[in-house]
């Protein structure tokens, strides 16, 4: 009793993948499940670690950690993670120190530091990110909160953590909610760079005319080149899988209706509250929600005709690669949309965020892992307050080279009749981005006209309004 140095509360999949990755790296910790089962299962999958235990009681949980008290939980967002804490709160101390590893939405966490902060319990959240396999073997971590209390988390998270050129893929990151707030951005980025890969899989298909075999080694051989990355080479194994049953490739048995938790609408409703325009991600959130519209969609499909234009060259291999250029620079381009929301975050909400730290945490055990990641990273060395990856000379030279491989794409889907709204959402970005001039003075004169809004005039200060009639 009294000796365990780390507890975790919910012994899912990732509850205990994490708790035996901590138990390997020498740390002595104890497990907590509502369910005896999952209690159970624990400690059969353990079977070669002494220093690990489980229980069903909370009280026992707590007295088996040594002070001050470390404890993690990973339960599902929302109320269930109320009710753990207040399961916790009788039994224990003041300087005890939980940690909420689930997706909880950042006002959430800041609701919550603020309640045990006045009881004298420190509370960070903490985004966690690299599936079931990464909590095993290395995750990347994302924890924010009191800077003072995390000396006690940080050996056993550094040592937990991917590495990367042997730099743990885990540090602090801010006040306050800001590992949940980089966790949500970070899930927000994974949406658009998912729903790219996505439409790139569909002009493979259905206007180049590819053959799925083809399509598969493709992904295989882009992640060996500057699109080297997490989901571009799970995108390979997925496509090479064989449904059992059918004998055909699995992913064309697979229901076109989307998923979602909701991290990615999160990004997007936070991004429209600071006035950052985050478009690609917000193009992957809108089509999650299309797909579910099954019925529709099918009627729509045979009303809605639009017979292709499409006109492309017969070299495969230069189609391809202007297709490899064009995902490149789309998926630069979200990455660039994310950060730039750290960095209005960061300021809005004083957390206090380093864009160089997250760039080399997101190296390794994340699922938006890449190696554009070490050019993020070096970019924000050179200029901390970047406000944009675009700015950024190296990074805004290679998109300028690689942005007719994206017109080109995206004018044979629109010939083609293929939605490609990640990709187009990616360029219109970029060319506003470049804008120096945008049309909405016009919109300006119009709600002076409609409701005195008034405007700005280019020639002189001040704030102005017209009779326009």
């Amino acid at each position: 009793m009294n000796n365990h140095d780390f507890g975790i509360v919910g012994l899912g999949v990732m509850g205990r993948n994490l708790l035996l990755n901590i138990a390997d790296h020498g740390f002595s910790v104890v497990g907590m499940a509502r369910d005896p089962k999952k209690a159970s299962t624990l400690l059969s999958e353990s079977e070669d670690h002494m220093q690990v235990s489980a229980t069903t009681d909370p009280a026992s949980f707590v007295r088996q950690l040594k002070s001050p008290r470390a404890i993690m939980l990973l339960v599902p967002a929302g109320k269930p993670v109320d009710e753990t804490i207040e399961s916790l709160l009788p039994h224990l101390e003041k300087g005890d120190i939980i940690v909420d590893g689930g997706n909880s939405y950042f006002t959430d966490t800041d609701r919550r530091f603020i309640e045990l902060q006045a009881k004298g319990i420190h509370f960070f959240g903490m985004g966690v990110s690299g599936g079931e396999n990464g909590a095993r073997f290395g995750p990347s971590m994302m924890p924010g909160g009191d800077k003072k209390a995390y000396e006690r988390l940080r050996p056993i998270f550094e040592a937990i953590a991917a590495k990367v050129n042997g730099e743990p893929c885990v540090t602090y990151l801010g006040n306050g909610s800001a590992g949940n707030y980089v966790k949500m951005i970070h899930n927000g980025i994974e949406y658009g760079i998912m729903q790219l890969i996505a439409e790139t899989y569909d002009l493979m298909r259905k206007v180049l005319g590819i053959k799925d075999s083809l399509i598969q080694e493709t992904f295989s051989s882009w992640n060996n080149t500057n699109l080297k990355s997490f989901l571009i080479e799970i995108t390979g194994k997925v496509l090479n899988k064989f449904d059992g049953d059918t004998d055909v490739r699995l992913i064309n048995v697979i229901s076109d209706v989307a998923r979602a938790k909701g991290t990615g609408k999160w990004t997007s409703q936070n991004a429209m509250d600071l006035q950052v325009p985050v478009p690609t991600i917000d193009a992957a959130v809108n089509i999650r929600d299309l797909s579910k519209y099954k019925d529709q969609r099918r009627q729509a499909s045979s009303k809605l005709i639009w017979e292709s234009t499409a006109h492309f060259t017969d070299d495969q291999t230069e189609i391809l690669n202007t297709l490899h250029d064009a995902l490149y620079f789309s998926i630069i381009n979200t990455y660039a949309q994310g950060m730039a929301q750290l960095q209005v975050a960061s300021e809005h909400y004083d957390y206090g965020l380093n864009l160089e730290d997250i760039s080399r945490i997101w190296r390794g055990g994340c699922i938006i892992r890449s190696v554009s990641l070490e050019d993020f990273r070096q970019a924000y060395i050179r200029d901390p307050r970047l406000p944009n990856l675009l700015l950024d000379d190296k990074i805004g030279s290679d998109l300028s080279d690689k942005q007719k491989s994206a017109r080109s794409t995206i004018k044979l889907a629109v010939d083609a009749g293929v939605a490609v709204p990640a990709f187009m959402s990616a360029l219109s970005y970029f060319d506003a981005y470049r804008s120096a001039e945008l049309p909405t003075n016009l919109i300006q004169a119009q709600r002076d006209y409609f409701g005195a809004h008034l405007y700005e005039r280019t020639d002189s200060t001040g704030t102005y309004h017209s009779i326009w009639d």
